[in-house]
């Protein structure tokens, strides 16, 4: 059981660094301290901390590792103190000094786009950004908020700004496997675009709006329905399959085919999502289970800790996984059959 201690004193060497890691109105140790419950005072070029003793040395964890991010030229905000703090409750008690940084963003470099630089916000983030580097096939699999999808666009721009992939091709299964657009009003890009919409979201993040513009019209970037990919050979791209639980086999194995000379493609979606009808396998499923073992492709398997987005959704998908438990424990505890595999 955890005990209170004596207030310990951190002593940072850059007052100007520490200004930042203090953040505007001390606002960064304020988010500290709510999720630690530890109480943080700054004075000077050291940063008093109290509280129970294990909550001390994670507090230390997490202001070492954001002051050595800084010192790195690297900024701090909401995003990356989260993930700091969802990392150093599972360090705590391992060999590390209390002042030894963890090891998110060291020895990598950030995926580089015209808006902004993205570093991993977590350690699978950070074995799936090397995944992306070094695979051909890469598949992301997770829970909403992992950043599976978001991290392959940031990659694939990456890519495309430093001349090692001449296209980048985004692509999502449309409504369903079964693609049925026709009830929905407009001509065929006003019907698929709110499917392609959270890839659009993506690049505006990374990309300014005229470069969008210009790089959708000269083909450098091009969003379509997964329909759009049969009978094509997709050649020095970095391709990108969103949502891809939602493929059937033969779909995903379409897909798979379409990969050319000098491409990378990213595989993304999440098994406990499944809209396809009842008793219809996943072809994602279905191409994890063929490729199992394939030399050049590597699999990376999200959790709901590596939810990166407001810490609400972390919560949701814990209670949503948590209640998918004792439903399961349940139906074996009756001896009813399980859920099929989707």
């Amino acid at each position: 059981m955890s005990t209170a201690q004596p207030a310990q004193m951190m002593t940072f060497d850059d007052n100007a660094l520490l200004a930042h890691l203090v953040g505007e109105h001390d606002q960064h140790l304020d988010r500290i301290e709510r999720r630690l419950g530890v109480r943080l005072i700054a004075r000077g070029n050291q940063v008093s901390i109290d509280g129970p003793a294990s909550s001390v040395e994670q507090a230390r964890i997490v202001l070492s590792t954001l002051y050595d991010r800084l010192r790195r030229g690297m900024d701090i905000d909401q995003g990356e103190i989260d993930a700091v703090l969802r990392i150093a409750p599972s360090k705590h008690g391992d060999a590390r000094t209390p002042e030894a940084p963890l090891p998110l963003w060291q020895d990598q470099a950030p995926l580089k786009t015209r808006k902004r630089q993205i570093n991993a916000r977590s350690v699978t983030q950070r074995t799936y950004i090397q995944a992306l580097r070094d695979h051909d096939l890469v598949f992301g699999l997770g829970p909403a908020g992992t950043g599976k999808t978001y991290l392959a666009v940031a990659a694939a721009v990456d890519m495309l700004m430093s001349g090692q992939v001449q296209r980048i091709i985004l692509s999502r299964p449309a409504v369903e496997a079964g693609e049925r657009l026709g009830f929905l009003p407009g001509d065929l890009k006003d019907k698929v675009d709110p499917y392609l919409r959270p890839l659009y979201d993506a690049l505006h993040d990374m990309l300014p709006a005229d470069q969008i513009l210009k790089r959708l019209g000269n083909g450098d970037i091009e969003v379509a329905p997964l329909a759009f990919m049969r009978g094509r050979t997709l050649a020095h791209a970095f391709v990108i399959l969103d949502e891809a639980q939602n493929t059937t086999p033969v779909q995903m194995k379409m897909f798979l085919t379409r990969l050319g000379e000098g491409s990378r493609m990213a595989v993304t979606g999440d098994l406990t999502q499944v809209d396809l009808p009842r008793g219809t396998q996943s072809g994602l499923k279905d191409a994890l289970d063929t490729l199992e073992g394939v030399e050049g492709v590597a699999t990376v398997r999200f959790g709901e800790d590596d939810v990166v987005r407001h810490l609400m959704v972390q919560r949701i998908v814990h209670a949503y996984n948590a209640r998918d438990r004792d439903r399961a424990a349940a139906r074996e505890a009756l001896g009813a059959e399980p859920d099929p595999t989707p």
